[in-house]
């Protein structure tokens, strides 16, 4: 994780703003066609080198929260239409929607959109992923075996709970796509592992109580 807590990077129209805290590196910014971000420049991100509404939709691809944008004209980033988790390839676990997380702070805006959160357990910057799966060798393809009971709307707001030293849980309409890709499963509650044990991943089984997972 980036030790920078927040960059910010001014433009005529639109402003760009970077918050290490949630970086992961995913790289979706710096591999983005065009001259927005360039790692090997100085600003590293200069807005008025791209039409604006490029900047928004690059800014928007950071899965993890940690690029966010201020349009000068009024227009502030909306939530995604439907509710999505994706189940990263031995990685965190992707969230899209209308977010509430939490505990999650103040100053930290992108995760009302998109977060990246520990599913490994090894994460020092719980809920949300730090990459510390990588060091802890956490291995999970991301399979999903379960439909879910389906739900009656794809959208509106999704809360996402801690619970103490146990799984995370989603209350809201929300859909689960596997690491292929697939849609996997659909249901306005879930029950997710972030012990990194389950044998039921992503769903929690209740490992953590065996294995005496502490959340803080």
């Amino acid at each position: 994780m980036s030790k920078i807590r927040r960059l910010d990077f001014t433009g005529e129209g639109i402003d760009v703003h970077f918050d290490g805290r949630l970086c992961i590196h995913a790289g979706e910014c710096g591999h983005a066609e065009g001259d927005l971000f360039m790692a090997d420049r100085k600003p590293w991100c200069m807005p008025d080198l791209v039409p604006k509404a490029e900047v928004r939709e690059i800014v928007e691809r950071c899965p993890s929260g940690a690029l966010t944008y201020t349009d000068k004209a009024g227009a502030p980033e909306s939530p995604s239409p439907e509710n999505h988790v994706t189940v990263a390839y031995n990685g965190p676990l992707y969230l899209t929607g209308d977010l509430a997380i939490e505990g999650a702070a103040q100053d930290m805006p992108g995760v009302r959109y998109r977060a990246a959160l520990c599913r490994c357990g090894a994460s020092k910057n719980r809920p949300f992923c730090d990459n510390s799966h990588i060091d802890a060798r956490f291995e999970d393809c991301g399979a999903v075996g379960q439909k879910g009971p389906g739900a009656a709307a794809t959208g509106g707001r999704l809360t996402v709970e801690m619970r103490p030293d146990g799984p995370l849980v989603l209350t809201g309409n929300v859909s689960i796509r596997a690491g292929s890709g697939r849609l996997a499963w659909e249901g306005d509650r879930a029950f997710l592992c972030r012990c990194g044990a389950s044998k039921n991943k992503p769903f929690c089984d209740g490992t953590h109580k065996e294995i005496g997972f502490k959340s803080d």
